[in-house]
């Protein structure tokens, strides 16, 4: 339990004296919560000796307001200390997890950890929020409590004060082992809880198919079996916890009445007085209340620790590094390409993915990359940005490695259009506007023109101000499109990544898309992900991808007079879909 709290305190950083202080207080207000039975003591052996009066009564009385007008002063500092500390501390915790996913490759995300990330912010990072100040001062306190009362019995009486010291003992062993098998049970119960947190997000995110293919009883069957497995968990936890709890009420309740048998056996043989007898009758139940609060603590204090178990395995993930210190140059110098891919290999875990991949983009030029699903078109596209590091050769832009260059002047460089768009639960004219914060209203409106995006804005309740559904909800698909579009026409970066923006759009919305596309490609170097024909019969070379390499590589001409792969899909197309493989 001490390795807990110390670690806890570690974790508090610059907010740890203020836990000192709450600590403090925290005992204060313990120590006058239990000063009433010291003037009751102090009262019954007057009664004893004959020595009580009026006066003494008032006194009594006075000093009995003054003990609760004290613990409320100590009970309300400790509160505003503790209260208040353990929310900043959480608020610094979530604007620290913000920054570091911020700096993670896309990998991370790509690979079943979204519900890892929501688990850890809606669960783990609540529960401490909510119990982290709340215990904290107050587990302090009680360890201050008991040591000073083991102290006090050992000078009030040594024969009383050993046996003190061997109950204490015994609620400690018990107390520990509890805390180690309650430390096991806590592991499993919160990654139950994240496992819940998947497939809520898993059913909620695939309704549109789940309804499609009537699949609601059983999707709704697997949900429910995660709920009964998170059920499962907790119900082992406190079944499991049970008993240590019965057990160490056990030893204070034999601890306690062990103690009183020990007193009268004292005044029998007349080595207490009746005055401290009494005195006893009324202190011990009180003696080992402070371990006894310490250890009920337990299972608050374990689920905490997996809570940050499960924190800090997050923050330990490998950041994308940001170490460059190279200036990206304005232009090009006289013969380097815009773009290149020197000798790329990467791969997923142990998966290769691309293999000794070479290729060079032109300024103001069109490359476009085709081949089937999983060739790899999309990660040479997300090399680029650095959404992830190669393993092996260089990416370089203007003759820089992108791994040399901060990642902020990377990205200025850089607009992505994807197939699949995100908008933020926010206004149209902020989710323009984060192509560039420092935009005017004027230079949002234009953007929104030149992506043919301010007639249908317009159209909405308050305009450019109207707020849309989280992730783009409240608009069509086309909508969206268009909407980040305008984002990158404002942003205006030299180098642009499309993924075939016009994919999976209906006809009426792909004519707009395409003029939008016009507006914001002129004069850029264009990397293309194609899907359509028309797309990229005038790019200034298209490059064949497939199993990881780059099999072919030419004009559309020169492509489909070489009868090779790309002839091949050509003559296979749908023309109502793309190219079929």
């Amino acid at each position: 339990m001490i390795q807990l709290l110390q670690r806890i305190l570690r974790l508090a950083g610059s907010y740890r004296r203020r836990i000192y202080a709450a600590a403090a207080f925290s005992f204060l207000k313990a120590f006058f919560s239990k000063a009433p039975l010291m003037v009751a003591f102090l009262l019954i052996a007057g009664f004893i000796e004959g020595s009580v009066t009026g006066s003494t009564c008032i006194i009594v009385g006075a000093a009995l307001v003054a003990c609760v007008a004290v613990q409320c002063i100590f009970q309300y500092r400790a509160d505003s200390l503790q209260s208040a500390a353990g929310f900043e501390i959480l608020a610094d915790w979530r604007k620290d997890l913000a920054a570091h996913l911020r700096r993670m490759p896309m990998g991370f995300f790509t690979e079943g950890n979204i519900g890892r990330i929501s688990s850890v912010l809606s669960t783990d990072m609540v529960f401490i929020e909510e119990n982290l100040m709340t215990v904290l001062a107050d587990l302090m306190s009680y360890l201050f409590a008991a040591v000073i009362f083991a102290l006090f019995m050992l000078v009030f009486d040594w024969r009383l004060g050993l046996l003190t010291l061997v109950v204490m003992a015994l609620m400690w062993a018990v107390g520990e082992a509890m805390k180690k098998n309650t430390l096991m049970h806590s592991d499993e119960r919160q990654r139950v809880a994240q496992q819940v947190t998947d497939a809520v997000i898993d059913f909620t995110e695939g309704m549109g198919i789940i309804k499609t293919y009537n699949m609601l009883g059983e999707k709704s069957k697997e949900l429910s079996l995660s709920f009964e497995d998170n059920c499962e968990a907790n119900l082992a936890f406190e079944y499991d916890y049970a008993p240590w709890s019965f057990a160490i009420r056990a030893i204070y309740g034999l601890g306690s009445a062990a103690m009183l048998a020990l007193a009268w056996m004292l005044y029998q043989d007349g080595t207490l007085s009746l005055a401290f007898f009494v005195g006893m009758l009324i202190f011990v139940f009180e003696l080992f209340t402070p371990l006894l609060s310490f250890y009920g603590q337990v299972a608050r204090l374990t689920v905490m620790n997996a809570c940050l178990d499960r924190i800090e395995a997050v923050f330990a993930e490998a950041e994308l590094a940001d170490t460059g210190t190279d200036t990206l140059p304005a232009t090009a110098p006289a013969g380097v390409p815009e773009i290149e891919f020197r000798n790329v290999s990467f791969g997923y875990d142990k998966r290769t993915v691309l293999d000794n991949v070479s290729l060079s983009v032109e300024k103001d030029s069109m490359c476009a990359l085709v081949g089937p699903s999983g060739s790899g078109k999309s990660t040479i596209a997300n090399l680029l940005p650095r959404f992830w590091d190669v393993r092996a050769g260089e990416v370089l832009v203007r003759g820089k490695d992108v791994r040399q260059v901060p990642l902020a002047q990377l990205m200025d460089n850089i607009s992505m259009v994807f197939q699949r768009v995100y908008l933020f639960q926010d206004t149209v004219f902020n989710n323009i506007a984060m192509g560039r914060a420092d935009a005017t209203r004027e230079e949002v409106v234009a953007a929104a023109r030149k992506a043919q995006a301010y007639d249908f804005i317009m159209a909405l309740p308050d305009g450019f101000d109207t707020v849309i559904g989280e992730g783009g909800a409240s608009l069509s698909g086309g909508e969206q499109q268009r909407i980040s579009i305008a984002r990158c026409i404002l942003k205006d970066a030299p180098i642009i990544i499309l993924d075939e923006a016009t994919a999976s759009v209906d006809a009426d919305n792909e004519s707009q898309i395409q003029k939008a596309i016009g507006e914001l490609v002129q004069g850029k170097t264009l990397l293309v992900i194609a899907h359509r024909l028309n797309t990229i019969a005038s790019a200034d070379e298209i490059l064949v991808v497939e199993d990881g390499r780059i099999v072919e590589r030419g004009t559309h001409e020169q492509l489909m007079a070489a009868q090779g792969p790309y002839c091949n899909m050509v003559v296979k197309r749908d023309a109502s879909v793309g190219f079929t493989h």
